[in-house]
């Protein structure tokens, strides 16, 4: 009996040596495991320092500061008013500048219609414009330019060009001002790629009806081509054709009118007499 009372102490003296050992190991792992974050989060503290550091001596750095704005895409007068509508001058830091505050500043201006910016250090912000490019003339209560995307940008000053052919019999606003812009857009995109008597420099008015067709007058005929939207690059060709006849037969100047808008042909109307 007394063996056996020595031996279950030994077994019991054993076991508690088991456990504390034990604990000791998962304490060290424990406390190792906090030292290493620690240590990893003073090494990150220490960087970021470093580059807040770095970055606020960038700022008042004369190594980056602006010395040369690079406009690119519209004529002097426009780029000295960019840069006045930008608040552009020598003593702003390079790297300080936002691109997304200039851009929005500089296609506030009406002859832009978009900017790239680029910094190219150690001195230089790169400007590339894309200027605004009348195609129409829209004819409301002022008269106003219309891109190729049927968008008015523009009120007409007075000297400015108006050698454009004329949008008119709009009416309304909001959706319906858009949907008949959009119209007469898609005019103007399809005379682009015409050439010669029928090209878009020598249309003379886009007249939009309310019943959804449109009628076009050309500089070198005295008549109207109507056509219904989305029709005119289908039915060139058959315009061409159509007005080469008219000319061959000499019956050209007695035209008022080719109506395009019939599924099968023209219609062509002349004066009586």
């Amino acid at each position: 009996m007394k063996r056996r009372s020595v031996l279950n102490k030994q077994s019991t003296k054993k076991k508690i040596k088991r456990d504390f050992f034990a604990f000791f190991n998962v304490m060290y792992r424990v406390g190792s495991g906090f030292l290493k974050m620690f240590f990893f989060l003073i090494i990150v503290a220490i960087v970021s320092f470093s580059f807040v550091f770095v970055y606020h001596y960038l700022l008042r750095s004369p190594y980056i500061k602006l010395e040369e704005v690079e406009i690119q895409g519209v004529e002097e007068g426009i780029k000295k008013e960019l840069i006045r509508l930008s608040d552009l001058n020598s003593g702003l830091s390079l790297l300080a500048l936002n691109l997304n505050e200039l851009k929005q500043k500089m296609e506030k201006h009406p002859w832009v219609r978009s900017v790239k910016l680029e910094r190219r250090f150690p001195h230089t912000l790169a400007v590339q414009v894309e200027k605004e490019v009348p195609s129409a003339l829209l004819m409301m209560d002022k008269a106003c330019y219309v891109n190729r995307w049927g968008e008015v940008f523009k009120e007409v000053s007075e000297g400015e060009d108006t050698d454009f052919p004329v949008i008119t019999g709009i009416s309304g606003g909001g959706t319906e001002l858009l949907n008949q812009l959009n119209r007469s857009a898609n005019i103007i995109r399809a005379l682009e790629q015409e050439k010669g008597l029928w090209s878009l420099a020598e249309l003379s008015e886009i007249h939009l009806k309310k019943d959804g067709s449109i009628s076009l007058y050309f500089n070198h005929l005295e008549a109207e081509i109507k056509v219904m939207d989305g029709d005119l690059a289908k039915k060139m060709s058959g315009l061409k054709k159509v007005a080469k006849h008219l000319r061959g037969i000499g019956r050209i100047h007695q035209v008022t009118g080719i109506d395009l808008s019939h599924m099968d042909g023209a219609v062509v109307s002349f004066r009586k007499g």
